[in-house]
């Protein structure tokens, strides 16, 4: 994929990873804006106020993307969040619903919002983002990794329903990033520049992968081929134990 001379539109680029590639976006040379709650305290991109669990205000920053950029050629859905739930508590529903609401019916709305503009355009490309964790669930956060473990099916078959238009699909699967907090509770998190330096050398290559997949998150994408699934799976549901009275 060429990321040189793109217009780029990143929902839940004003954090985290989704800032960190908006600025490796905007060092290649491509034009960028970025989307989110906090888009007022952005400075060094564009950035549009959206917020991916009303769809109302996600057609409005479609339509202010495009009036000021009617050459978007890149959308990136990256907004979601990652949130614990204790199973045993009903009153985890809650929970389980705002991951829903952000993290799977947010990216579909985004899709949606701007596919028609990509495939009358007849070019341009659309990047979700999931997790290792929709591959390889972490038990304390199970609605997050059903979510994502959604978001590849769909990125699958949004693919598949795409080809030939002109519009490519891929699916970045992150690993633990040292970014919102993630470093202070999981030392072996990747550092976000580290990660992005891997994501664009992927990213760039041709053709462009269906998906970018950086070393550290394999061993989760693969656990189930290589037949480390169980012991994994074990390992990573240790993590229960901060759970109460377990």
């Amino acid at each position: 994929m060429d990321i040189s001379n793109r217009t780029v539109f990143i929902a839940g680029g004003t954090t985290g990873i989704g800032a960190g590639l908006a600025r490796r976006l905007a060092a290649a040379g491509s034009t960028v804006v970025v989307g989110g709650r906090s888009a007022a305290r952005v400075n060094d991109v564009d950035a549009v106020v959206i917020d991916v669990t009303d769809p109302l205000s996600v057609l409005a920053a479609r339509d202010q993307v495009l009036r000021a950029h009617p050459d978007l050629d890149l959308v990136v859905t990256m907004s979601g969040v990652m949130e614990q739930e204790d199973l045993r508590d009903p009153g985890h529903i809650a929970q389980a619903e705002h991951s829903i609401a952000v993290n799977l019916l947010g990216t579909i709305r985004v899709i949606d919002a701007f596919t028609p503009h990509l495939l009358e355009q007849g070019h341009g490309d659309l990047l979700t983002v999931t997790s290792g964790i929709g591959f390889m669930p972490f038990p304390l956060m199970p609605t997050y990794g059903a979510t994502k473990a959604a978001v590849h099916s769909y990125s699958e078959s949004l693919r598949a329903q795409l080809a030939g238009t002109g519009v490519g699909v891929t699916e970045l699967v992150p690993p633990a990033v040292a970014t919102a907090g993630q470093e202070k509770v999981n030392p072996n998190a990747l550092p976000l520049d580290a990660f992005l330096d891997e994501v664009i050398s992927l990213l760039v290559q041709e053709p462009t992968p269906g998906e970018i997949v950086v070393e550290r998150a394999r061993p989760l994408r693969w656990a189930e081929r290589d037949g480390s699934y169980d012991s994994m799976l074990a390992q990573r549901s240790q993590s229960l134990r901060v759970l109460r009275d377990r």
